[in-house]
């Protein structure tokens, strides 16, 4: 296809910049000016049948002066460049046709600039919807908080840009791959909070608690000490709101390798403005491994050298500690991932059907509706609602299909958030229609009140023969973005001890024993959102709908 060329020549006004009232200075001789400043923009792949290019967004930019020492360009998209020769290639990224101005500064002696500038209308085909999904959310005004693995061993690693030895090895840590949880050296970085939002015309990115940390390998690049943290006096583009913008990976390593025998994802995504992502090595643009809803591994190269730096996120907040627990339990005994949409597996599922709960004043009508409970993106999804002066939900149970005795179960969950309902996770004994409550013995892995939605409870019920009479035991633990992220709700249960976790952090851990009917008896699963009653409270007068997410259920023996 022929490109065509967009050429301006007009001269805009003159900028200029000194440092003194003298005509010359005895250190840079005589200031001079650029003048006749131009600007030239070819749009890759344009044509009669393609006015605004190919798609692929990318401009070869061409400016020309005289008196000039070096240009620098602002392409309008919050990005900008510098360009001893006035040639420039530029990839715009936002999806659709945009028109951008651009700055084209000719630079002359003492730093005098003079400036011209242009529109071009460019067109860009590329876009990750999952991906803009995965770090922020699905709706305008949807944010998502992410934070360093710091909890995981290889949250951090690092290894060379191209293949020296035919290895492989330019897409894995090949280099440094030992450090481990809470690395003691790395440990100022760990309160780092990057934040991405969903605004009308894409996704920003704010990094709002600092420091950066600056390794050794760049530190002499900026004249600082390495391998430590810094503010932004050093990592001057640290805070502020930045625009994220996609496009497709062009790395070797991106095209070519691959993470646990899978791929990379094949699209990256770059901070304007200069921002990054905590780690400081003067580069803003990140190829993606490989991301989900609570994970993300990116690949970033450090700008003039032959570093690339392995980085892993979560959108659940580490807990000092999380890593110190270890499981009894590591064969996967039984699970339901939601993977087939429709209603829930009838080999797992059954229902409770009716009005209100067991003596809690709980005001919903349990259904098996689809309205009320499906499956579908992956994820089960319990939704209570508003229905005339009613509401509707759902409770799931395995009584009779999957009972069990001792073992981890994990339930991997994003909790509703409007007052007055009341998210349940828990298990009763398979004994209970033949002995009833309390007598079963109940396990409350996670329940939420209706009006306090940061904060998870882990409890046990059962009879205390001793003084004939209900028992119970529990305790409560914070928990930040319940409603908006995915938590993982544990419950380890042994012959000796039944232990609530959250996150992998301990919230309750109780002794067991002959006396209690967690000893000794197979228990069944439970999920349920009910509303109002003795724990969801107040309804909120406006509330319509909401909906619990469960990503996967997991028993392991």
């Amino acid at each position: 296809m022929k490109n065509l060329k967009y050429y301006i020549g007009f001269i805009l006004s003159l900028t200029f910049l000194f440092t003194s009232c003298q005509d010359d200075d005895a250190a840079i001789g005589n200031i001079v000016a650029p003048t006749g400043v131009t600007i030239s923009a070819e749009i890759v792949g344009q044509d009669a049948d393609n006015p605004y290019g190919d798609g692929s967004g990318i401009v070869n930019f061409t400016s020309t002066a005289d008196n000039e020492i070096t240009y620098q360009f602002n392409f309008g998209d919050g990005k900008t460049g510098v360009a001893p020769s006035g040639e420039t290639v530029h990839r715009f990224t936002q999806t659709g046709i945009n028109t951008y101005t651009v700055v084209a500064s000719a630079v002359g002696t003492g730093g005098v600039m003079s400036s011209t500038s242009m529109e071009v209308e460019v067109f860009s085909s590329f876009s990750d919807v999952e991906a803009e999904n995965f770090l922020a959310g699905e709706l305008v005004g949807d944010s998502k908080t992410w934070y360093w693995a710091a909890n995981i061993p290889l949250h951090v690693g690092l290894g060379p840009v191209e293949d020296d030895y035919g290895n492989g090895e330019f897409a894995y840590e090949a280099w440094w791959n030992g450090i481990q949880p809470w690395d003691e050296e790395k440990y100022c970085m760990y309160a780092n909070e990057f934040v991405f939002t969903r605004g009308e015309n894409g996704l920003t990115f704010e990094q709002t608690v600092g420091p950066a940390f600056v390794p050794g390998t760049y530190a002499d690049d900026l004249g600082v000490d390495g391998d430590t943290c810094h503010d932004e006096t050093v990592a001057t583009t640290m805070f502020g709101v930045k625009n994220v913008s996609f496009l497709p990976s062009t790395s070797k390593a991106a095209l070519e390798g691959s993470y646990n025998d899978e791929p990379y994802r094949q699209s990256a995504f770059e901070i304007s403005d200069g921002g990054f992502m905590g780690w400081y090595v003067g580069a803003s643009t990140y190829d993606i491994i490989s991301i989900s809803e609570d994970e993300l591994r990116v690949r970033i190269i450090q700008v003039g050298g032959g570093e690339a730096w392995y980085h892993v996120f979560t959108s659940s907040k580490p807990v000092e500690g999380e890593a110190d627990f270890e499981s009894e339990f590591n064969t996967l005994a039984w699970s339901d991932e939601f993977d087939t949409d429709g209603a829930p597996d009838a080999a797992n599922w059954t229902y409770d059907l009716g009005a209100g709960g067991w003596g809690n004043q709980e005001v919903q009508t349990y259904t098996e509706d689809a309205s009320n409970v499906i499956v579908e993106d992956g994820m089960l999804k319990i939704t209570a609602k508003k229905d005339g002066t009613d509401y509707t939900s759902a409770r799931l149970k395995s009584i009779d299909l999957y009972e069990f005795k001792y073992g981890r179960v994990e339930v991997k969950a994003k909790l509703p958030a409007a007052q007055g309902t009341w998210p349940a996770i828990w298990m009763l004994g398979a004994n209970f229609p033949e002995v009833g409550w309390p007598m079963c013995g109940e396990i409350d892995i996670m329940e939420q009140t209706g009006a306090d939605k940061n904060t998870s409870l882990g409890t046990y019920h059962w009879f205390d023969t001793g003084t004939n009479a209900n028992a119970s035991y529990g305790e409560t633990v914070s928990v930040e973005n319940a409603s908006s992220e995915f938590h993982l709700y544990t419950l380890e249960w042994t012959e000796a001890k039944i232990t609530v976790l959250l996150d992998n952090v301990v919230v309750v851990a109780m002794d067991n024993n002959a006396d209690l009917p967690f000893y000794d008896k197979d228990f069944f699963l439970i999920l349920n959102v009910a509303m109002g009653g003795t724990l969801g409270g107040d309804i909120d007068p406006a509330f319509t709908e909401d909906t619990m997410e469960i990503d996967y259920v997991r028993v392991y023996e």
